[in-house]
């Protein structure tokens, strides 16, 4: 995982509808980055729609939230359909930002080993610092930590 104090990686990733959407453009805004495995499993959309209960108070205190996963746009589309998700969900099937963050890592299931992104949060700053990071972050409680860490 990268390092609290140190800057941000800048990506450049498209949205659901194809439009670029790069790190820097919040440059003076919070950002909430959180990167999962995949849509419309269990666990990602538990915490998509915890990330959506909690949104306005993400937007009360101006900050951005953008998840990240290497599924296609297409299925961003759906997730953020079905789910009704208000906040940005970003496609990385180049592992662009997924490997610069540093959650494209080994995983183990049914005894069985594969890479594959983790799920982690990272706050970064209003300068593109991190500021913090949830590493193998709970998708039930991820939502509320970060608020927590907020509003301190």
């Amino acid at each position: 995982m990268l390092q609290v104090h140190t800057p941000a990686p800048d990506f450049t990733l498209p949205d659901a509808s194809g439009k670029q959407i790069s790190l820097h453009d919040f440059k003076g805004k919070k950002v909430v980055v959180y990167f999962y495995p995949k849509d419309n499993t269990p666990g990602c959309s538990k915490q998509a729609c915890a990330f959506k209960d909690a949104y306005s108070a993400f937007q009360q205190a101006n900050v951005i939230v953008i998840g990240i996963s290497k599924d296609s746009q297409r299925s961003h589309q759906n997730f953020i359909q079905k789910y009704e998700l208000p906040f940005l969900l970003l496609s990385d099937p180049q592992l662009e930002a997924i490997q610069a963050y540093d959650v494209w890592q080994e995983k183990k299931l049914y005894g069985k080993t594969y890479m594959g992104v983790v799920r982690a949060t990272y706050i970064i700053d209003e300068d593109g610092m991190i500021e913090h990071v949830f590493e193998k972050a709970d998708p039930t409680t991820n939502t509320q930590d970060v608020l927590a860490l907020l509003s301190k």
